[in-house]
């Protein structure tokens, strides 16, 4: 289940989203052409991504903050980045650009400190924007709980795109995240889900500040749970290539 885009637009600029992809796919772009061994991928994560057992140690903290901007792979990024543009603008518009770009960090670091948390002495390197924008997601629900999100289902044979609201679809992955990291090996590697469910609960707290600002209850009421900003229109049209007609197949002298 993949959101494809939600359908209120930001009404300004998000330059910081739009800042945060470029230096991401920059980062990966980097790693890609620079690191060309094992060995030096080894020495690259180890001095920029996040090691649980080296802040253990009092090393390698700066992988607290650089963690958000690496990448194991053109489906890591590519997921992150657009799970970012479809949820990231619109909390953007709310926050301002200093404001947004404050939340994001901060809920990247809540989310490599709950996976140190999970695991202070793993050696496994912990990468990816995920954890940040989980918050990003979770300030999202908090502030647009009933935003229409365009979902790309595919369950084997079913492949549809269907608009949900914004609280059932996050909700789920928030779910999914718990299950997950309560069923897996934080020491064995693979996808930090306790980062990806800090980051989500850090965003929806930092939040909670701007919602009760805006109104709380009353701004839920006066925008319906969504954007406050006018719905997009998004239609399917039809093609102008011209349909080509079967022939019908020509009868035998069997009348087949």
């Amino acid at each position: 289940m993949f959101p494809i885009r939600d359908h209120n637009p930001s009404q300004s600029t998000p330059v910081v989203v739009f800042a945060l992809i470029a230096i991401n796919v920059a980062v990966f772009l980097y790693d890609l052409v620079a690191v060309q061994s094992t060995a030096e991928l080894s020495r690259f994560y180890a001095r920029y991504a996040l090691v649980p057992a080296f802040i253990s140690q009092g090393e390698g903290l700066t992988g607290i903050v650089t963690h958000m901007f690496l990448h194991g792979g053109i489906m890591h990024l590519a997921g992150n980045m657009l799970f970012l543009w479809v949820f990231g603008d619109n909390l953007e518009d709310e926050m301002g650009h200093v404001g947004f770009l404050l939340f994001y960090l901060a809920s990247g670091f809540a989310a490599g400190f709950a996976q140190y948390i999970g695991a202070p002495f793993s050696q496994v390197p912990m990468v990816g924007a995920s954890g940040a924008i989980a918050g990003v997601m979770g300030g999202y629900l908090l502030l647009f709980p009933k935003a229409k999100i365009d979902v790309f289902i595919f369950l084997i044979i079913i492949i549809r795109i269907i608009p949900v609201p914004a609280w059932i679809m996050l909700l789920i992955w928030f779910g999914l995240q718990v299950i997950n990291g309560v069923s897996a090996d934080l020491y064995a590697g693979g996808t930090a889900y306790w980062a990806h469910a800090g980051g989500f609960v850090a965003g929806l707290a930092l939040t909670v500040p701007l919602w009760l600002r805006l109104g709380a209850q009353a701004f839920w009421e006066r925008s319906h749970g969504h954007p406050p900003h006018p719905e997009a229109q998004y239609s399917f049209k039809r093609t102008s290539v011209p349909t080509v007609q079967r022939r019908p197949r020509r009868r035998g002298p069997w009348g087949r």
